[in-house]
């Protein structure tokens, strides 16, 4: 593999170069990349990437493949198959309850480990967006900021995720009162920023880097931190039949959002299916994904066209009155 670029922090890098030595194939304003998420970082240039945006898998072992066949199978392992509600088939999904203190441990030694390596090559003052849930949100945000990124708060995404409000397992007619945790109604993404030179401003950031603030959503209105938002349609888990991908009406605002002038690199360096980069590309942003399945990389090249041409009535909230975003975000 070949050494990182040495470069300003100014400098800016094609996608190509980005790409490095790994397999790789482009779709429009955006480049796909076949590899491991961290041997990718690790050969990049420093401040060569203008934000981040995504969904990880969290890194314990939902997506190893003995897992994976256990979800496929019905069988569950570290997925769980939730039974039918009321007509409803709810799809698999993970058990971080079920993670035991030393796996717990290793959560946090890997978000620390992917907050540093994102800390060298994000440019000064670029943000991260992270998705994650209620149970473990704590423990993945507060790793990112041992790793060196900046806390600059929470994006709450307000979604009926089905997840929880169960009644206790194997005693639901005895304890028919009783459900073991919330029943889930929001979904959390940390919003961090690598830090800036010391004493410099945001305006001087933007300046320098392109980076350092949030895109507004208009010239009125600003970016907000909570968005009143949808399960991923039908529509879009036909494309793309990945267990987490997130809807486009979600990916389009926060990726609009991570470049403050409209400009610069987005990567998601745990691309699944692509949702991230299909965002960005209907937006007109360039973007980088990084994925180590084969499985999904190849879903990916063909999902993302397709999703990035997906149309909307609305903005995705429940009930929508803002056209502006419509109009801005969606065409």
């Amino acid at each position: 593999m070949s050494k990182p670029a040495k470069a300003s922090l100014s400098t800016n890098f094609s996608l190509e170069d980005l790409a490095s030595s790994f397999p790789h194939e482009s779709v429009g304003n955006a480049m796909l990349v076949l590899g491991d998420t961290f041997d990718w970082l690790r050969s990049l240039p420093s401040s060569s990437i203008h934000a981040i945006v995504t969904d990880p898998p969290y890194g314990v072992k939902e997506y190893d493949l003995d897992q994976m066949k256990k979800r496929d199978a019905g069988k569950g392992g570290i997925w769980r198959i939730p039974p039918k509600l009321g007509g409803y088939e709810r799809a698999p999904l993970p058990r971080f309850t079920a993670l035991n203190q030393r796996e717990r441990d290793f959560l946090f030694d890997y978000f620390v480990s992917f907050a540093q390596e994102s800390v060298r090559v994000l440019k000064p003052g670029a943000h991260v967006f992270l998705a994650s849930n209620a149970f473990i949100s704590q423990l993945v945000f507060s790793a990112c900021v041992q790793g060196g990124l900046e806390f600059r708060g929470e994006i709450i995404r307000l979604v009926r995720t089905l997840r929880g409000g169960d009644r206790p397992k194997n005693a639901e007619e005895q304890f028919p009162g009783v459900s073991s945790m919330p029943r889930g109604c929001y979904e959390p993404w940390g919003v961090f920023r690598n830090k800036m030179p010391l004493r410099m401003k945001v305006s001087d950031c933007l300046r320098e880097y392109g980076t350092g603030g949030l895109r507004r959503e208009s010239d009125e209105r600003p970016f907000g931190d909570v968005i009143d938002n949808e399960r991923t349609p039908k529509e879009e888990r036909k494309i793309a039949a990945h267990p987490s991908i997130k809807p486009q009406s979600l990916m389009r605002r926060l990726v609009h959002a991570a470049l403050p002038l409209g400009s610069g690199i987005v990567a998601d360096p745990f691309m699944g299916s692509g949702s991230t980069i299909a965002a960005a590309l209907a937006i007109g942003y360039q973007a980088i994904g990084v994925e180590r399945f084969p499985t999904y990389y190849h879903m990916a090249k063909t999902a993302i066209p397709r999703l990035a041409a997906v149309k909307f009535k609305s903005n995705g909230a429940r009930p929508t009155k803002e056209t502006w975003v419509q109009e801005r975000l969606f065409g």
